[in-house]
């Protein structure tokens, strides 16, 4: 019997997420139909870009400044700045519009680099300091 209550179960649960899978394809798959043109749009909208290095450039800077006294720091402050000197070249620089995207890439891959070294060595320094 115990077998029985079993097979039970698991065919409710696969019957229960199989419904559950069904409700949230019916219900997202309008909503992203909806999104997916203004998507498409945004990533093409230079106001985009230029709206996310604006947004990047006080917080990086911040993190340099911060940064100053850790350990590392001038690795961190190169990595970010050269990061932040991609993104701002294909942003604002008309001239590189073709290379846009492997620019953007870049970028935004040395200034992910650059906040993570600067956090695993925040953490690695522990109370040494606090910043």
């Amino acid at each position: 019997m115990a077998g029985r209550v079993s097979s039970a179960a698991a065919l409710d649960a696969s019957a229960i997420t199989l419904s559950g899978l069904c409700l949230v394809h019916c219900l997202a798959l309008p909503l992203m139909a909806a999104i997916l043109p203004l998507a498409g749009v945004w990533a093409e909208a230079e106001w985009v870009h230029q709206l996310f290095v604006a947004v990047a450039l006080p917080i990086s800077g911040f993190a340099i400044w911060r940064s100053i006294s850790l350990p590392g720091w001038k690795g961190f402050a190169a990595l970010a700045v050269l990061g932040l000197a991609l993104l701002i070249a294909a942003a604002f620089v008309e001239a590189l519009h073709a290379f846009e995207t492997p620019l953007t890439v870049a970028g935004a891959v040395l200034l992910a680099s650059a906040h993570i070294w600067r956090w695993v060595n925040h953490r690695r320094c522990g109370p040494c300091e606090d910043n």
